[in-house]
């Protein structure tokens, strides 16, 4: 009797076990198809042709115009959208309203933002101590990082080095993504890529492949090409960096003198702005090298500064001055930060990176 008891135990024991897995899975299969009708929602609100007067044709002239999401459209006035979709300014008006609800673009609790800014990824520069001026980890994403200096103080190799980091995992401080480089000067040198890689222990051949390159003519084409950026990102290519080198040259030639100023800011300032847009709404780090000019009316110390004034300076999250010290090291020193205290650190460009020198 006791043997029957204890088998008739060990089955309603395994008849309570399966209870309760078919009830975990069956837990598990709602949790699961709630969840993929939240994705298939959220996927469904990020969709331009579900915006009310929004049709096919529309959306055509809007992908042309570079508007490939509901951000984009979101943060366009009634008449430019009239002017790029062809629609009437009643029917533009009503879209963009439409857009700006679904994106909820209201307030936020600095609760919700910190928990928003867990989005960001950091992108090694390959200099340590340079990381750590950085804040610790290097580049970030959704923010537009500023270098200037005078010709041979290191920019480009900078830009280069991060071309390089940003293809590495993120647990060894990349981003595993791609990179655009926007070419306004022609210092692209592709054999300097492959020495930061063969460095690294990477594959040249396949780094080189990940680097985007596009030769900027005028300040035109460098406008035009962001809108190519946007394009790839729709197509798939997973594209974590952009770097502008350098940012000022064609508008510096372009715009000459006092009396074409004020044309040069106002354009400056328009492509700065949709810099920043590419690098929040595609949480893309920004990486921009600018000219320098000197200050006549500074009698003592460092005249050397950035040529764009005060609109490069507000629209550019962090800046970096670099220059050359002793025995060809680079001094970085961070000028501006929202959240980092002005500090200087030193690195060396030798031929495989950046390397680290005793502070």
């Amino acid at each position: 009797m006791a043997i029957k008891s204890d088998a008739a135990k060990i089955k309603e024991a395994m008849e309570n076990s399966e209870e309760i897995v078919e009830v975990a899975e069956e837990s598990e299969k709602k949790a699961t198809k709630k969840t993929t009708k939240k994705v298939e929602k959220e996927e469904k609100k990020l969709t331009l042709m579900d915006l009310p007067g929004v049709g096919p044709g529309a959306v055509a002239k809007l992908e042309a115009a570079g508007i490939f999401d509901l951000m984009g459209l979101a943060v366009l006035t009634p008449p430019s959208l009239s002017d790029m979709a062809g629609m009437g300014e009643a029917a533009a008006r009503k879209a963009i309203q439409a857009a700006r609800q679904m994106m909820d673009l209201g307030f936020s609790d600095g609760l919700a933002f910190a928990e928003k800014r867990k989005e960001i990824l950091y992108i090694t520069t390959g200099s340590k101590n340079l990381d750590n001026l950085l804040g610790g980890k290097g580049i970030q994403t959704k923010s537009i990082t500023e270098a200037f200096g005078a010709f041979g103080s290191g920019k480009t190799q900078l830009a280069l080095s991060i071309a390089v980091g940003v293809q590495l995992p993120e647990e060894q401080g990349g981003a595993n993504g791609k990179a655009v480089y926007i070419d306004t000067e022609g210092t692209f040198r592709p054999e300097r890529v492959r020495q930061f890689a063969e460095g690294i222990g990477a594959n040249s051949d396949k780094v080189l492949k990940n680097i985007l390159v596009a030769r900027a003519f005028n300040s035109d084409h460098q406008m035009l090409l962001l809108e190519k950026i946007s394009e790839m990102i729709k197509d798939g290519e997973p594209i974590r960096l952009l770097i502008v080198d350098s940012l000022t040259a064609h508008f510096r030639a372009e715009f000459s003198g006092r009396g074409q100023l004020a044309d040069r800011q106002q354009k400056l300032n328009r492509y700065l702005h949709n810099l920043m847009r590419l690098a929040e709404q595609h949480n893309l780090a920004v990486y921009v090298t600018n000219q320098v000019m000197s200050n006549p009316a500074q009698m003592f110390g460092d005249p050397t500064k950035a040529v764009g004034g005060n609109i490069v300076g507000h629209a550019c999250t962090y800046r970096m001055y670099i220059r050359r010290g002793k025995k060809d090291s680079r001094v970085a020193k961070l000028i501006d930060s929202p959240d980092l205290p002005d500090n200087e650190t030193v690195f060396m460009i030798e031929g495989d990176g950046l390397k680290d020198i005793a502070i």
